[in-house]
């Protein structure tokens, strides 16, 4: 009999979700820690983290502990998957809980018992990791166990993973460290180049969802934006036009775009034909930039189709594989290491 304090964990760069499984999503929230740096304590998670972010006193950090879809800080990730194990199952286990973790299809076998050794250290009996283009598919409900090629593209905060899956297991992919927040940065640097004015990561985020493309738009829209002034060092107000913003936009959207098409000159005819048939999947944060799915489907004379539920469709596929932890571990997609 299996018990339900098992745990789906997508580990995002910028958001952390978590599936509890027969309970379905229960914790949705950014990856940020606010710790103590005195006592190594971590205070807060998620929501009330961020809000600590730039705001802290001395002996209090907020970080994000996680860079380009891997840990890049190992005791923070340690101690915030200690608190998300006590928050959501409690202090006292009879049973030590199980962690199913998904990672990006280009980590390293060290990266993901880095992952795995974190989920133990933090009180996890049992950790395992899935790919997160596997786990994308298994959310979008893709026919993967048939002997079919499915492509799919999951664009996250630090990470784009592209993946052909046939028969249950990945047959080719490739993960490029370009995701949302390289976006934000491309736009963060575009205004203060263009209009020499300092704006914050919220503020990038928030252009990149109101006039954000990767496509021409009809009619082309604007903004209005505020930031510090480079040169008087005052606050200042400014509008940017979505054209503008999708020529900053250009050259991470043409990294991913080139990363697709290597994929698929890659990919053997046979399942190239049934991507062709079937067409490619986009989901991620970042599959909703406006017209990303016309600018691909330009490029590769293929149809792409947004996920209907992008930005949770990782965390929903690490969750079913949980539930059918088995018939998924008998596909080898999931790895204890």
């Amino acid at each position: 009999m299996r018990l339900a304090s098992e745990l789906a964990i997508d580990l995002g760069t910028a958001n952390l979700l978590v599936y509890r499984r027969t309970k379905g999503i229960v914790l949705n929230e950014p990856t940020v820690v606010a710790i103590d740096t005195k006592t190594k304590t971590v205070l807060a998670v998620g929501n009330d983290a961020r809000e600590m972010l730039g705001r802290t006193p001395g002996n209090i950090t907020a970080v994000r502990p996680l860079k380009d879809g891997v840990i890049a800080d190992y005791t923070v990730t340690r101690e915030m998957l200690k608190f998300i194990r006590l928050k959501l199952l409690g202090k006292y286990q009879f049973i030590p809980p199980t962690a199913l973790i998904c990672v990006p299809s280009g980590v390293t076998n060290v990266e993901k018992r880095a992952v795995i050794k974190a989920a133990k250290e933090a009180g996890f009996g049992k950790a395992m990791t899935i790919e997160e283009p596997m786990a994308a598919a298994i959310g979008c409900g893709l026919p993967i166990a048939t002997p079919g090629g499915n492509m799919i593209i999951d664009i996250g905060g630090g990470t784009t993973d592209i993946a052909v899956i046939s028969l249950g297991g990945i047959v080719l992919s490739q993960s490029l460290r370009v995701g949302g927040n390289k976006l934000d940065e491309a736009i963060m640097r575009h205004v203060k180049q263009v209009h020499n004015l300092l704006i914050g990561d919220q503020t990038a985020e928030e252009i990149k969802k109101r006039i954000g493309s990767a496509f021409p738009l009809e009619p082309e829209v604007s903004m209005t934006i505020r930031g510090r002034d480079l040169i008087a060092g005052l606050p200042r107000t400014v509008d940017v036009t979505s054209d503008e913003i999708r020529e900053a936009l250009g050259e991470p959207v043409r990294q991913i775009a080139e990363k697709v098409c290597n994929i698929l000159e890659e990919t053997p005819p046979e399942l190239a034909s049934d991507i062709i048939e079937r067409g490619i999947v986009l989901t991620g944060g970042g599959a909703l930039l406006n017209g990303l799915d016309k600018l691909l489907n330009k490029v590769t004379e293929i149809p792409v189709h947004v996920a209907e539920n992008a930005l949770h469709s990782v965390a929903i596929g690490t969750g079913r594989a949980l539930e059918e932890l088995e018939a998924i571990q008998r596909t080898h997609s999931v790895a204890t290491v």
